[in-house]
């Protein structure tokens, strides 16, 4: 998929757990869990601000697109 999740990276940088995070988004871990992995269909833009609120950064710092390998 050329579209890579970095959340991991965000909670490392801001030494945060899954747990917290959804907690503070207000989605189950689990729900977390399946977008964190990239194996979301899609997320809602209220989701993303809430995301990007709850760790202070942008869209861009959680999703990225990336080419596909040929």
């Amino acid at each position: 998929m050329p579209i890579v999740v970095d959340i991991d990276v965000m909670l490392a940088r801001r030494k945060m757990s899954v747990g917290e995070l959804a907690e503070r988004v207000g989605i189950t871990p689990a729900n977390l869990a399946v977008l964190k992995n990239g194996r979301a269909k899609a997320v809602r833009f209220t989701t993303l601000e809430a995301l990007c609120e709850a760790l202070a950064c942008q869209p861009g710092d959680l999703l990225r697109w990336q080419a596909e390998e040929v």
